[in-house]
């Protein structure tokens, strides 16, 4: 986890995450045995038991993941659109293509920590700076009466007070401050504050818990998705939720993102990035990279995103558009 704390200086590279290429990760086995056998190579000889398992390689490869990510902050800096290229552009040339379309429209990207509450952390951090960059008074009233209406919803969900008031309090009072006449909020003090380990995973935590209870209050909704997630899904909302949605570190889908914006009412565009389609040649136009917008049901036709996403398998981080 991050310590939070002071900003370090801009430029250093603080959010790359190194195993987040494109590709798979490599794990190398040792040379030998610990018994002092000779290796399998110089004996001519194959030793099934000196063989890792898949699933000793999986956990291996999440541990190596795990440990990339605690070096990086849980925000990052803005980072021009030819930075992510460049991680790809000696491997995976249908990304190449899809960032390269995407930057007519977007001009920079924040990294968020690929820590499993990458959805959560960049989505409220990307709505907050929102906030502060248009000063737009009416939408953060209507923000700190919607968060608080869901008090009275979650202890009714089940959930203690006590569990949450201290987190709904530290995510209100970043919106309060950005109302006050001659507001000295700035982006510095926003990206310590969501640097800081108490303070955004606080608000992580009540944002998992506003969004399991958005699931289970609306179960008809949302049971039919979760059958169709899993080979083996859980027996009842409630369970998927106690397993899928409120555990931090637990990543989020197209069901978390619906429930999220429907709670607080929103709007959000996810561009994902994948390997889909087939690279075009060279004078070719590229790839267009796949946008879905989630605009909760209250919200007026027309309504634009507030929030930018860019989701790669397994990782989002925030999107900033040309123009604002």
């Amino acid at each position: 986890m991050a310590t939070g704390g002071d900003v370090v200086a801009d430029g250093q590279d603080q959010t790359r995450p190194t195993w987040d290429s494109g590709g798979d990760a490599v794990v190398e086995a040792g040379a030998g045995s610990e018994t002092g056998n000779a290796p399998a190579a110089a004996t001519g000889e194959t030793s099934v038991s000196d063989r890792p398992t898949d699933e000793e390689i999986l956990a291996q490869q999440n541990q190596i993941r795990a440990e990339q990510a605690q070096k990086s902050e849980y925000v990052g800096f803005e980072e021009p659109m030819s930075a992510l290229k460049e991680e790809y552009i000696n491997g995976n040339q249908n990304f190449v293509q899809k960032i390269g379309k995407l930057e007519s429209s977007y001009s920079t990207f924040r990294r968020t920590r690929g820590d499993g509450n990458c959805f959560f952390r960049g989505f409220i951090y990307a709505y907050l700076e929102s906030l502060l960059l248009t000063h737009d008074l009416a939408e953060c009233n209507r923000f700190t009466s919607v968060v608080q209406s869901w008090k009275a919803r979650l202890v009714e969900g089940g959930f203690q007070e006590l569990v949450f008031e201290d987190a709904m309090d530290l995510l209100l009072e970043q919106v309060k401050e950005l109302t006050k006449p001659n507001t000295n909020f700035t982006h510095e003090r926003l990206l310590v504050n969501m640097r800081d380990d108490t303070v955004s995973n606080l608000v992580v935590m009540l944002l998992r818990l506003i969004t399991s209870c958005e699931v289970q209050r609306r179960e008809d909704f949302f049971f039919p998705f979760i059958l169709g997630m899993y080979d083996e899904p859980p027996a009842t909302v409630e369970l998927f939720c106690q397993r899928h949605v409120e555990p931090m570190g637990e990543e989020s889908d197209h069901l978390h993102i619906v429930a999220v914006t429907e709670a607080l009412q929103i709007p959000v565009r996810v561009v994902y990035l994948d390997s889909s389609g087939m690279p075009t040649g060279g004078g070719g136009s590229g790839l267009d990279a796949t946008c879905h917008d989630f605009v909760p049901d209250s919200c007026a036709s027309g309504t634009r995103p507030r929030v930018h996403l860019l989701y790669r398998p397994g990782h989002y981080d925030i999107l900033y558009p040309k123009g604002g």
